[in-house]
C-alpha cells in the first residue's frame, strides 16, 4: 500500500494482541461480547473516543471473523486467527519463546522455526489491518511483545504515519537477547517506530546497544531518563527515539472505590470468614513462573517452622488467576504450588482452619479491592516483572495508611516504590526477614511508609503514563529526519 492509498478514517489507532472486549461463543453458535477490565483499556479508551479512534486486536476466540465492531465513539477491528495460529504465534512464539527469554530465561526458551514463521505472518496481518484503519498522517500506537515486527511492516505500508511502540514486559540484557535466532529481524522491526518505549531506562539502554550492534544504527551515548532525556538511534533516513515510561494504574478511581462503604463492609466480612486472624498476608498473581509464588510459600513455610510467625493468628491468602494452561511449564508449576499449599496446611493448619487459602480462578474486581483493603501485608515477589501493577493497586486502596508492601527488587515498580520492604526473591532468608519485619512494623512506621508510597502512586497514574508517551511521540513529528546536532558534533557512538 503506498502512502495515503486506501487510508482509513481513524486519526488514532491502537494495535494490541487483544481487543478491549472478549468475544465469547455461546452454545447456540452465536457470539457475545464482554468488556476487558485491563489497565491499558482504562488508559486508552478516553483517548480513542476523543480522537475518532480505532483498536485493532484479536477478539479472544479462533476463527471469529473480521467484521468491524462499533463501540461508542471508537471502532474495533478484529484480527482473525485460526486455532493453529493461536497455538504457534501466541502460545508458541510469544509465550514459549519471547516470554521466557525476556524474563531472564527463568524457563528455557524454545526456538522453533515454524513458530517464528507464524509470528511473522500474524504480525503482517496486524500491520495490514492498522494500515487499512489509519487516516492520512494518523498516529498508531503498537503494544507489546506479541507485535514487535508490526512497526517496520506498517511503515513500509504507510510511511505517512507516526508510529509508537511500547513494551509492557522487561527487555532483556544484551547477552540474553543475542540467543534469539531472529534477533536482527526483531530489532529492525522495532526500529520501524518513531518512538520505542520501555518501563525502565535499563531496557531502553539495552535496546540502543542492540540497535547499534545488530542494525548498524548510530546511537546516542548519554543515559536515558524517565519520561525525559530520550536516547536516539539514527538510521539512514530518520531518527528513532528511545525512552522510559513507567506504566501505572487508574489510582484515583481505585482510591475512590476502596473508600466505599460496600468495599469496607466486604473487607470486614472477609476477615471474619478467614477466622478473624490478627494478620492477613495476601498474594495476587496470574499463575506464572515469573511471579515468585513458590518463593513466598517457601518463605512462609520456613517462618512457621521457625516460630517466627504465629500460626494461631496469621493466614496467607493466595489468589492465582489461571494462565496459559496448555503450556507444559505452567502445568508443572501449578502442580508444584498446589503441593506446597497442601504441605503447609497439612503441617500447620487445623481442621476447618487452613493457614493458606488458595484460590485458582478469576476473582471479581470488587472482591479483589476488598482483599487489598483487608490485607495487612501484600506479598509481591516476582523473579522478574516489567512493572507489576498489583503492587500499585494495593497502595492505591490503602487510604487508611494501613498495610505493608513486600516487593521484589526485580519489578519495574521497585524503582518507584522505594518505601516498600524491598527484597531479592532469590535470597530466601532476606524474603523471610522482610515478611517478618512487615508483620511486626509499628503503626507509625507503617503509616510513614504507606504515605510515601501513596504520594507516588496517586501522582503518577495511568493517564500521565499515556500522555507522557503520546506527547513524546507527537514531538517526533517536529524532529527533522536529518542528522541531529549532537550527531553532527560527533558525540554519538557508531
Amino acid at each position: 500500500m503506498s502512502q495515503g492509498a486506501d487510508a482509513g478514517n481513524s486519526d488514532f489507532v491502537v494495535v494490541a494482541n487483544r481487543l478491549p472486549i472478549d468475544m465469547e461463543r455461546l452454545p447456540d453458535g452465536s457470539t457475545t461480547f464482554k468488556r476487558s477490565p485491563g489497565g491499558l483499556v482504562t488508559a486508552l479508551e478516553p483517548l480513542l473516543r476523543r480522537r475518532r479512534g480505532a483498536w485493532i486486536g484479536w477478539p479472544g476466540i479462533p476463527d471469529a471473523g473480521e467484521e468491524p465492531i462499533e463501540q461508542d465513539d471508537m471502532v474495533l477491528y478484529p484480527v482473525n486467527l485460526s486455532a493453529h495460529e493461536v497455538a504457534e504465534y501466541y502460545e508458541g512464539f510469544s509465550n514459549a519463546t519471547l516470554w521466557p527469554l525476556y524474563h531472564d530465561v527463568i524457563v528455557k526458551p524454545i526456538y522453533h522455526r515454524k513458530w517464528w514463521d507464524a509470528y511473522v505472518e500474524v504480525n503482517r496481518r496486524f500491520a495490514e489491518a492498522a494500515a487499512k484503519a489509519a487516516a492520512q498522517n494518523a498516529t498508531v500506537w503498537v503494544q507489546d511483545y506479541q507485535l514487535q515486527l508490526v512497526p517496520k511492516m506498517l511503515r513500509s505500508l504507510r510511511p505517512d504515519l507516526t508510529i509508537g511502540f511500547f513494551l509492557h514486559i522487561p527487555f532483556p540484557p544484551v547477552e540474553l537477547f543475542m540467543q534469539m535466532p531472529w534477533r536482527t529481524q526483531i530489532v529492525e522491526g522495532l526500529l520501524g517506530a518513531d518512538l520505542v518505549g520501555f518501563h525502565l531506562a535499563g531496557g531502553a539502554q539495552n535496546f540502543l546497544i542492540l540497535a547499534r550492534r545488530l542494525a548498524g544504527a548510530n546511537t546516542s551515548r548519554g543515559s536515558v531518563g524517565v519520561r525525559a532525556r530520550f536516547g536516539e538511534a539514527e538510521l539512514e533516513d530518520r531518527i528513532v527515539r528511545v525512552g522510559a515510561f513507567p506504566i501505572s494504574i487508574d489510582s484515583t478511581s481505585l482510591d475512590k472505590q476502596a473508600r466505599s462503604k460496600a468495599i469496607r463492609r466486604r473487607a470486614r466480612e472477609l476477615r471474619a470468614e478467614l477466622g478473624n486472624p490478627r494478620k492477613i498476608l495476601l498474594g495476587v498473581d496470574r499463575l506464572d513462573y515469573t511471579k515468585g509464588i513458590d518463593v513466598r510459600l517457601r518463605a512462609f513455610s520456613e517462618l512457621l517452622a521457625e516460630n517466627r510467625v504465629n500460626r494461631e493468628d496469621t493466614v496467607l491468602v493466595q489468589l492465582a488467576t489461571p494462565s496459559r494452561e496448555r503450556v507444559e511449564s505452567y502445568i508443572e508449576m501449578r502442580e508444584d504450588i498446589e503441593r506446597q499449599v497442601g504441605h503447609i496446611n497439612g503441617e500447620y493448619g487445623e481442621v476447618g482452619h487452613p493457614i493458606v487459602h488458595y484460590v485458582h480462578r478469576p476473582v471479581p474486581r470488587e472482591e479483589l479491592i476488598a482483599f487489598f483493603v483487608v490485607a495487612d501485608v501484600m506479598l509481591v515477589t516476582p523473579l522478574r516483572d516489567g512493572m507489576n501493577l498489583v503492587a500499585k493497586e494495593y497502595v492505591a486502596c490503602r487510604s487508611d495508611l494501613g498495610g505493608a508492601l513486600v516487593l521484589s527488587e526485580f519489578t519495574g515498580a521497585a524503582a518507584e516504590l522505594r518505601q516498600a520492604y524491598l527484597v531479592n526473591p532469590h535470597h530466601l532468608e532476606g524474603v523471610k526477614d522482610a515478611i517478618e519485619a512487615a508483620l511486626k512494623q509499628t503503626p507509625e512506621e507503617g503509616r510513614r511508609r504507606m504515605r510515601a508510597l501513596r504520594r507516588q502512586v496517586l501522582a503518577h497514574d495511568v493517564d500521565r503514563w499515556a500522555r507522557s508517551f503520546l506527547d513524546a511521540l507527537a514531538a517526533t513529528k517536529t524532529t527533522a529526519p536529518q542528522r541531529s546536532d549532537e550527531a553532527k558534533s560527533g558525540s554519538k557512538s557508531g
